[in-house]
């Protein structure tokens, strides 16, 4: 089981960039994902971006895809989530994630995440 730990979030006013982190804990698999959702009220979980071990990213919603950046530092363990433009519709649960290998057809699938950080709060006010 990897373990990962969130940290970021938080309130900001549309327009406004934020980042989030999610630190991993070591593990040995060869392929995986790496990747992050997210979730809005009474809705169901979100796919946002996901990080393959091959190095290839996969953004959901096109909404997102020139907005946000996910991205990897080896050394420290951490995966981020750069979010810049903020609008209000981003405001969700933010939640990283460790699963299998995923291409655009199912890093959305929840059977791909096996692993997941606690959450965090974003708030985009208008």
């Amino acid at each position: 089981q990897v373990q990962l730990v969130q940290s970021g979030g938080g309130s900001v006013q549309e327009g406004g960039s934020l980042r989030l982190s999610c630190v991993y804990s070591r593990f040995t698999f060869i392929t995986y994902a790496m990747g992050w959702l997210r979730q809005k009220p009474g809705k169901e979980r979100e796919f946002v971006a996901a990080l393959n071990s091959d190095g290839n990213t996969i953004y959901g919603a096109d909404s997102v895809k020139s907005r946000f950046t996910i991205s990897r530092d080896n050394a420290k363990n951490t995966i981020y989530l750069e979010m810049n433009n903020l609008k209000s519709e981003d405001t969700a649960v933010y939640y990283c994630a460790w699963g299998y290998f995923c291409s655009v057809n199912d890093c959305s699938s929840p059977t791909i995440w096996r692993s997941w950080g606690q959450g965090t709060q974003v708030t985009v006010s208008s």
